[in-house]
Formats: structure tokens, C-alpha cells, sequence
């Protein structure tokens, strides 16, 4: 992870995901998917060298479960 601070944080409406995986594909780094094929996060925060490819998979979600909000909403992490 880059010494730059973390302005994203990755979120996910699990309720929503299908599991088609795109978000995993793109941005594996960010984006992973448990056993049931729905996402999940090691850690939401996005390092600033991954926020285009985390984007890129977030745009990819044919459900739009998953996004990126700025870490100043988030007082937990």
C-alpha cells in the first residue's frame, strides 16, 4: 500500500451483489468473493494507486451493489 492517504473506501450492498464477479476481475485487489460468489472486502480502504481499477469494477456491477464513497464519511476506518 502506497504512503499516500486513503481517500475511498470500498462499500458493498451485499443484498444486492448477484455474484457475476466482474468487481473481482477488475480490481482483484480490492474486490473479493466469498464461497457463495457474493462480494466482500480484506480491507474497504482503497489504496490511491487502486482507485481507477476500483472504480472500473464498481462501473462493471450489473447490479450496482458495490461503490466508492470518500473516507471522510466513514468515521470507523
Amino acid at each position: 500500500m502506497s504512503s499516500e492517504p486513503v481517500q475511498f473506501i470500498a462499500v458493498a450492498d451485499r443484498s444486492r451483489c448477484c455474484g457475476y464477479g466482474l468487481c473481482a476481475a477488475i480490481c482483484p485487489s480490492v474486490y473479493k468473493l466469498d464461497a457463495d460468489g457474493l462480494v466482500y472486502f480484506d480491507d474497504p480502504r482503497v489504496p490511491p494507486e487502486l482507485e481507477e481499477e476500483a472504480r472500473e469494477g464498481a462501473a462493471a456491477c450489473p447490479a450496482e451493489a458495490i461503490w466508492l464513497e470518500p473516507v471522510a464519511a466513514h468515521d470507523a476506518v
